[in-house]
């Protein structure tokens, strides 16, 4: 294989970030690696519908919807779970004054509400969510092709409220003077964050690189679970322009980070696939098995998940 092209987020909290920082990992898996910045997983997807990709970091949602439309993809592994968050400014009500998802929704009637991309995993869990509590006419979403986009429209105030990663979550807090309205894992309990997604006629002709490149993926999720603050010093220093408080901040907002594919993982995934079929983003139903392919996590990490281990403090 001359060369693995590996689409990815701005999300610094995935492993691709660690793996970049590395700088090694196409001599620990003897081919060259080209990695590909994107701002959305939608437009992840469209990219492997063109050809233009091998592998991604990608939220289930958007993975399932390019699925339906035929796209030949497939989630191999996991990476975090439980990965959006409601964050808006101190004046409205969160947890702990109020636990009522809907009453602290309803808050936004009249208003708008930045997320990324539609068909985002971020995307579908707001727009259920405003559908399960009648919010769906009267709170506007608006959809963006870049996460920092949303925060920008709320310091500007244009949106009232930020719905997205935990890095977006943080980035509220110390740029806009906001708060976290409601945790991430009351927000939707082991919902696929991110997993690994795969063109299936790169895993028949190159399955021992994939699984090499899985090998190294659990490695990474177990240096943020284990040595949150190195992780945090390394990511800091790959990227830039943000500091290791920050990062170590963004961990602590949601910290279950594994490679594994969990029956809750995939509980939590067939949930979202009614909903997109409810909503209207897939056409037909789609089984576990269109979906994942647990031959190679199978072998990369047997036994017990570390998602609730939480990360070291």
């Amino acid at each position: 294989m001359k060369k693995l092209r590996v689409g990815h987020l701005s999300t610094f909290y995935h492993t691709a970030v660690l793996l970049m920082a590395g700088g090694n990992l196409s001599g620990e898996l003897g081919t060259a690696v080209e990695w590909r910045l994107f701002g959305t997983g939608p437009a992840i997807v469209d990219a492997f519908e063109r050809g233009e990709l091998d592998l991604a970091y990608i939220g289930l949602p958007p993975a399932v919807i390019g699925m339906g439309r035929g796209v030949g993809i497939v989630c191999i592994a996991g990476g975090h779970i439980e990965g959006t968050v409601i964050s808006a400014g101190e004046q409205y009500r969160g947890t702990p004054d109020t636990s009522e998802l809907g009453e602290i929704l309803g808050q936004f009637s009249g208003r708008g509400v930045g997320v990324p991309g539609k068909g985002s995993i971020h995307d579908v869990i707001l727009r259920e969510c405003l559908e399960r509590f009648g919010l769906q006419e009267g709170v506007r979403v608006v959809n963006f092709a870049w996460a920092d986009q949303v925060l920008e429209a709320l310091v500007r105030g244009e949106v009232a409220a930020a719905v997205g990663t935990p890095a977006l979550a943080v980035a509220v807090r110390k740029y806009a003077g906001g708060k976290i309205l409601y945790p991430p894992s009351l927000l939707w309990p082991f919902n696929p964050s991110y997993g690994i997604l795969a063109d299936k006629e790169l895993l028949k002709k190159e399955g021992h690189i994939v699984e090499q490149f899985l090998l190294l993926h659990e490695q990474a999720t177990a240096f943020f679970r284990e040595r949150p603050a190195e992780a945090a010093k390394l990511i800091s220093a790959y990227v830039g322009f943000i500091d290791e408080e920050f990062v170590l901040d963004t961990l602590r907002v949601s910290p279950k980070y594994c490679a594994q594919i969990t029956g809750d993982y995939i509980a939590s995934t067939m949930e979202f696939v009614e909903i997109l079929k409810r909503l209207g983003y897939i056409g037909r139903g789609l089984s576990s098995s269109e979906i994942f392919d647990l031959s190679l996590i199978r072998k990369t990490h047997p036994g017990k998940d570390h998602y609730n281990e939480g990360i070291r403090t």
